[in-house]
């Protein structure tokens, strides 16, 4: 190990003042939830589960101490502080009863279905407190949902005599963790379901959950890089730098970084879609950015992009709906409707291969995939040839910024985060609590004041057409534009557009002064 990695052992999370003493604290509540919407159609299909009330953390006599033996697993891919959300659970556990198990699953819910498993020592934690990645147990994106994967899912459960199962992972995670809790009744068996929130996009967000783990770790980490590609700019004076970031559904990762560096312009879709932007608007937006600076002699800048940012141009959402259902048909690009064929031929040769070739296993444009730094460098240069009154130099280069932050050294934030919610875990399985997702709300809070709580996951579900069906799934959260966050960034962007207002946050700090290493991330 590195001395960090060592050190990083070594640090300890402060807990919320009411979980300290756990044998004095119990989860309680009262009244009904319903749902986001479609409320009759979640409860129809959640019977056993619908309508269960918000729980809080109160001081109150728990049951009675017993040996627990919980199951854990990872699903979904990596978000920074997921070790500490095992953690915390198990540390939990052993302070409930010093006899009680805990479980990994490998690989993700696959593990769950297929029995793989392994003991998780406090030796084994050992190795792992405070440190990233998901490689203590793996994870995988295997969807529990056929009624073969939950009847063996069940099995497993009776077989290891689990009184509860942890998931850690994000709304389609927790989806499924809903799905699992409600079979579990309706068989009568008595393993407990709790869902974790993780998602480093940060759109698995409500009134309850201020923002997912991992989200603080990632953004810190991607800030840092693009703080270093500013510098770069303002130094070489002669390049345009195209930041493609994570974010397929919402542009939280965008926002985020915008407002930790003060890039030149940074698009964010949730605006895009709401002004019903077309490609070409958007590439005029950066061409006049790219003009403007000229003027000044400034022939370099940074752009900031949601990988998902063409989804929320409407044209292209058309466009890559007719493809996937022409190919799905056997028939190519040339059966396309008018106005989807006129924004093909607008696109580069690049991005076109990408929408023909590039598929996903059930047939479909593979979205993340596209080059959408390439896709608005090329359109740009396009049009800059195009512009008379330019007469600067317009030089791009392209990064992609999104695995380098899912599994890295997680912040002091987010150490200390996913540690609570793995104490919250616990204790909800200890009361018997099922088919609920983890939360610690306040988190702008010093963490000893952050307040334990509980939601049920059917609260969160509305119907959303997937694979050609209506599903009960957890809603994403989108960048709300009548937010604080949005608002802070609006008020600010025309001035760094022209000017350089670059920040460079550097490197994450672990220690040293409080207001380098607890910081909380801007956006909450």
């Amino acid at each position: 190990m590195t001395p960090l990695e060592k050190a990083r052992l070594k640090y300890q999370p402060t807990l919320p003042k009411i979980l300290e003493e756990l044998a004095d604290v119990t989860f309680q509540g009262q009244g009904k939830t319903a749902a986001l919407g479609d409320e009759k159609e979640i409860e129809a299909q959640f019977p056993q589960t619908f309508g269960r009330p918000l729980l809080h953390a109160e001081k109150g006599a728990p049951p009675l101490p017993k040996a627990l033996k919980v199951g854990v697993v990872f699903s979904g891919g990596q978000a920074p502080g997921g070790h500490n959300v095992i953690m915390g659970l198990f540390d939990a556990l052993k302070k409930c009863h010093y006899e009680c198990q805990l479980i990994g699953f490998l690989d993700g819910p696959s593990g769950i279905v297929e029995g793989k498993t392994l003991a998780l020592s406090e030796d084994l934690l050992a190795k792992y407190r405070n440190l990233g990645g998901f490689d203590l147990i793996g994870s995988g994106r295997t969807k529990i949902e056929t009624e073969e994967q939950l009847e063996k899912s069940v099995a497993v459960f009776e077989k290891l005599g689990l009184d509860g199962v942890v998931i850690i992972g994000g709304d389609d995670s927790n989806t499924n963790a809903a799905i699992l809790a409600e079979y579990c009744l309706a068989k009568g068996c008595s393993t407990k379901i709790i869902g974790v929130p993780k998602t480093i996009d940060g759109d698995l967000k409500n009134p309850y959950v201020d923002i997912s783990f991992g989200f603080h770790t990632a953004t810190a980490t991607y800030a840092e890089m693009i703080g270093n590609i500013a510098r770069d700019a303002c130094s070489a004076r002669k390049y345009t730098h195209f930041i493609k970031l994570m974010g397929r559904a919402a542009s939280h990762i965008a926002l985020e970084c915008a407002l930790k560096t003060q890039p030149n312009l940074t698009l964010i879709g949730e605006e895009v879609a709401a002004k019903k932007m077309t490609l070409k608007q958007v590439t005029s937006q950066i061409a006049d950015l790219v003009e403007k600076r000229a003027r000044q002699g400034k022939n370099y800048g940074v752009v900031l992009l949601p990988e998902g940012i063409v989804e929320f141009i409407p044209e292209m959402k058309t466009l890559i709906g007719e493809l996937n259902a022409l190919l799905a048909e056997g028939k190519d690009e040339n059966a396309l409707s008018a106005e989807a064929q006129e924004t093909f031929t607008f696109l580069p040769k690049e991005i076109q291969q990408q929408l023909l070739l590039d598929r996903d296993p059930h047939g479909n444009v593979q979205v993340a995939h596209i080059q959408t730094d390439l896709l608005f460098s090329t359109t740009v240069k396009e049009e800059m040839k195009n512009r008379a009154s330019f007469k600067g130099k317009f030089s791009p280069l392209h990064h992609f910024f999104g695995y380098e932050g899912r599994a890295a050294l997680p912040t002091n934030f987010d150490a200390t985060y996913c540690y609570g919610l793995g104490h919250v875990a616990a204790l909800l399985i200890r009361d018997g609590e099922t088919g609920y997702m983890c939360a610690l709300r306040h988190l702008t809070k010093p963490a000893a004041e952050w307040a334990p709580c509980a939601i049920p996951i059917t609260s969160l579900m509305n119907l959303e057409v997937r694979k050609g069906k209506e599903k009960a799934v957890i809603q994403k959260a989108l960048v709300d534009l009548d937010g604080a966050a949005f608002k802070a960034f609006d008020r600010a962007r025309a001035k760094w557009m022209e000017e350089d207002h670059y920040l460079y946050p550097g490197p994450i700090q672990f220690a040293g002064d409080l207001a380098l290493t607890d910081q909380v991330p801007l956006s909450i």
